[in-house]
């Protein structure tokens, strides 16, 4: 396993990280992550992540129950990405669709 202070954080020391399921292939959502939540999501084998408007860590489905077990923890060959994969038991959206990624730039028809 890399060494968590080997990957490149942003000047927050914070990382992206890509949510999909670990079934499908969907995207579920992006979140940030810094070393501490890589920790918690590692030992626990459920996400964590690192609040950048609310300023504090956040286990997916502490409020919701839509929890998120981790299959795999993966770092890009940049070592500046992650990517979890991860058993759903919900939708991941705070909306309550099942991914963040459920609007388009383009009209379904074109």
């Amino acid at each position: 396993m890399i060494d968590l202070a080997k990957l490149t954080y942003n000047e927050a020391g914070l990382i992206p990280c890509i949510v999909q399921d670990a079934d499908t292939g969907e995207v579920l959502m992006m979140a940030w992550m810094n070393q501490e939540a890589i920790r918690r999501t590692i030992e626990q084998r459920t996400t964590w992540f690192w609040s950048r408007s609310r300023n504090k860590f956040w286990h997916k489905g502490e409020e919701s129950d839509n929890t998120q077990q981790l299959v795999d923890l993966r770092y890009d060959c940049d070592e500046d990405t992650l990517l979890a994969l991860v058993d759903p038991a919900g939708p991941a959206c705070h909306t309550g669709a099942q991914s963040c990624f459920y609007r388009s730039f383009f009209d379904k028809a074109e």
